[in-house]
C-alpha cells in the first residue's frame, strides 16, 4: 500500500510540474516582448529587440538556461555539440540566474564567457517569458533572418526539428 501511496504521489508531482507543451506554437513576438529588458555581462540594460536587430539577416537559436538548472546542466553538453555543429548559426544565451553574482559566476563556472549572454535582471516572470509560454528551462528556440520564430518550442538541444529547422532555413 506505502508503494502504492508513493508511486501515486511520484507521478501526481510529474504531472503539475514538468513542461508542457504550449497550446499554440508562435511565430511572432509582441510589441511588450520585444521591449523585454535584459542585462548583458557588463550590466547594460537591453532589449529583445536590441538583440534580434544585432542578429538581423542571421538564424539564431535561443537557450534559455542556468547554472543552478539541473536539467540544463545535462544538457549542456548537447548543446556545445549543436552549437559546434552549426558554426554559421549565432547562438544567444538568456539566463534566469536569481541575481548577476550567479549570473558572472555561472558563465566562469561553464565556460560560456565567449558567448552571447544575456540574463533576466527582472526575474522569471516578465512580458517576454510569458509571452512565450515559458514554463521550464532549458527551452530552446530558432529565430529566422527576419527574426520571426521558426521554431518556437523544444525541451532539448537533441530535438530534431531545431537542426531540420536550421537546415531548412539555411536554403
Amino acid at each position: 500500500m506505502k508503494k502504492l501511496l508513493l508511486f501515486f504521489m511520484l507521478g501526481s508531482f510529474g504531472m503539475f510540474y514538468s513542461q508542457e507543451v504550449p497550446k499554440v506554437l508562435k511565430t511572432s513576438f509582441s510589441k511588450e516582448a520585444l521591449q523585454q529588458k535584459l542585462e548583458n555581462e557588463d550590466g547594460k540594460s537591453v532589449t529583445i529587440q536590441d538583440i534580434l536587430n544585432q542578429n538581423k539577416g542571421k538564424i539564431v537559436v535561443i537557450d534559455f538556461w542556468a547554472g543552478w538548472c539541473r536539467d540544463c546542466l545535462k544538457a549542456l553538453p548537447k548543446a556545445q555539440e549543436l552549437e559546434k555543429n552549426n558554426p554559421n548559426i549565432n547562438f544567444v544565451f538568456l539566463s534566469l540566474e536569481r541575481s548577476k553574482e550567479g549570473f558572472d559566476k555561472s558563465l566562469e563556472r561553464f565556460d560560456m564567457k565567449d558567448k552571447e549572454n544575456y540574463w533576466f535582471a527582472s526575474g522569471w516572470k516578465n512580458d517576454f517569458n510569458n509571452y512565450i509560454d515559458l514554463n521550464w528551462i532549458p527551452r530552446y528556440m530558432v529565430i529566422d533572418q527576419k527574426s520571426a520564430i521558426a521554431k518556437y518550442y523544444a525541451i532539448s538541444p537533441e530535438d530534431p526539428e531545431i537542426q531540420a529547422t536550421i537546415n531548412k532555413l539555411l536554403q
